[in-house]
């Protein structure tokens, strides 16, 4: 009997390891998949996909920790309690919450032609589990989505809304079959399933191919005469005639962009479709256009964002634009991508911005990992991708970043569909054939700032006591709870300790190569 019984624990304990155990608060275990990189992707198909759960915090005195690893761990959760005294750890952080910075408006992806056709080849049930992942509560909280105006590479062909030449008046604007039967549905059911209206930001890419100089959607090529021409003039009303549109499908839009990267549009040869503007050219589009047009329009409040390109055009672009009073009344923020963010600091480019326009707002409009032609497409499971979006993230946050917005929600296992072969990765990877989808480890690192950074979260001061290699961001929700988000690159386990006068010392400890997101009552 005795050995039956061992033997009957011992493929209990089998199961456990090989069969998902839903734990506290509505939480399910990562199925775990290893292609062969230096982590693991969480398989998920239309019954299953494992999750966090919704999340609320323990009483006052006890703090909840949150951990993805290298090793495996995926949004682990622990609670534990704070203590009176210092744990005489050596290093210690300390929460400095009379330093205020700025305000949270939240994190998200982009609904690209290419991610609502991957989203879309998966079956029923796997749809509505993907999308629960990213917008649900049970999910990872995303706010924000950023829907390209008409096509951008990620479509399967090149198109723009009033493709009519000579149709200045835009008597022949229509959206496309993208538009209806992919993004529109799909953006209808991510709004259904978040307890909060969605931050939908608009972009273009390319005016129609007549209005440009080159004649051409892709190269180099700006629109034909000056601002205040009929050219710059339909090309606003393009923007307020999209709005309009989508408007019509329960859709309204937080922001748009005065166009994707504008600096590729001024190089010769770029692949892709592209609009050039000179920061001077945008300033006085804006001024005498756009601007207008939209305080004219049924979209008065819709927020304006130029420069939607690399922060290392900061901050002489902002001085250019920011400067004129007459562009300047209409535009809300400046919109960074993290191409490049290596060769200029956060300080020279962010920073600086932030100081000489603190009434504008920072954020990131755009970023994926694989897009260099010596480390291209899709890695799954790749933990060295991952540091760099936290890492890349807090960098932003610490330098008054509000926000930051992924780039395509889903992609195939090549990186596509991309019309120019310009193949890059995603947090989400669809395999079709097997009707199943796998979080990369980049989407654990969304998920450790948007599922607790809540929009009206404010950044608040905290500071190390001697040098550490750890990365670190810290905020107080609107209830008054603190959320502390803690990155560590290095090989080494490192141990601290959290100091917040407010509620006394939490001990932690971070492993090597993971994120940690620290919560905690504070009343």
């Amino acid at each position: 009997m005795a050995l039956l019984s061992s033997i009957l624990l011992a493929l209990m304990f089998l199961t456990a390891e090989v069969t998902p155990q839903k734990k506290h608060s509505g939480s399910q275990k990562c199925v775990a998949r290893n292609f062969g990189h230096d982590s693991v992707v969480c398989e998920c198909n239309s019954t299953y996909c494992d999750s966090v759960g919704s999340i609320t915090l323990p009483p006052l005195g006890q703090y909840s920790s949150y951990l993805t690893s290298m090793a495996g761990s995926r949004l682990e959760a622990a609670q534990s309690q704070v203590q009176v005294n210092s744990t005489g750890a050596g290093l210690k952080l300390t929460l400095a919450r009379n330093q205020k910075y700025q305000k949270i408006r939240g994190f998200g992806g982009a609904m690209t032609d290419a991610a609502a056709i991957n989203i879309l080849s998966l079956s029923a049930g796997a749809q509505d589990q993907l999308l629960r992942q990213y917008f649900s509560p049970e999910g990872i909280g995303y706010s924000v989505v950023r829907v390209p105006m008409a096509s951008c590479d990620f479509s399967t062909r090149l198109y723009t809304y009033a493709d009519t030449p000579g149709d200045y008046n835009l008597d022949n604007f229509t959206l496309a079959p993208e538009d209806m039967n992919m993004k529109i549905p799909l953006l209808q059911r991510a709004q259904a399933l978040s307890p909060h209206p969605l931050s939908l930001l608009a972009s273009a890419w390319s005016a129609p191919a007549w209005m440009k100089t080159n004649g051409a959607l892709t190269g180099k090529g700006s629109l034909k005469g000056q601002p205040g021409g009929k050219e710059h003039k339909t090309w606003a009303q393009y923007y307020i005639r999209f709005l309009e549109e989508y408007a019509k499908y329960n859709l309204t839009f937080w922001a748009l962009t005065t166009g994707n990267e504008p600096s590729a549009g001024q190089m010769t040869n770029y692949s892709f479709q592209a609009l050039g503007f000179t920061p001077e050219e945008q300033r006085d589009w804006v001024a005498l256009d756009l601007g207008p047009a939209l305080h004219a329009s049924s979209h008065p409040h819709t927020h304006v964002l130029i420069l939607d390109d690399n922060r290392l055009l900061l901050p002489h672009w902002a001085k250019v634009v920011l400067s004129d009073i007459h562009a300047g009344k209409y535009i809300h923020g400046v919109a960074v991508h993290w191409y490049l963010d290596g060769l200029v600091p956060a300080e020279l480019s962010l920073g600086v911005t932030h100081h000489l326009y603190p009434d504008y707002y920072l954020f990131g409009t755009e970023a994926c990992s694989g897009f260099t032609p010596l480390d291209r497409g899709v890695t799954l499971g790749s933990w060295r991708r991952a540091e760099q979006y936290t890492h890349d993230i807090i960098e932003d946050l610490n330098h008054y970043v509000v926000g930051w917005t992924d780039w395509n929600l889903a992609l195939d296992q090549t990186g596509g569909p991309n019309w120019v072969k310009n193949f890059v990765d995603s947090p989400v990877i669809v395999d079709a054939k097997r009707d199943v989808f796998y979080k990369q480890p980049t989407f654990y690192s969304m998920a450790h700032f948007s599922k607790f950074l809540w929009e009206g979260s404010q950044r608040v001061g905290v500071s190390s006591s001697q040098k550490t290699e750890l990365e670190y961001s810290a905020f107080i929700r609107p209830d008054g709870s603190a959320v502390l988000i803690i990155l560590n690159r290095s090989s080494s386990v490192i141990q601290f300790e959290v100091w917040d006068p407010a509620v006394g010392y939490i001990p932690c400890t971070a492993p090597a190569h993971s994120f940690l997101t620290l919560a905690w009552n504070t009343h």
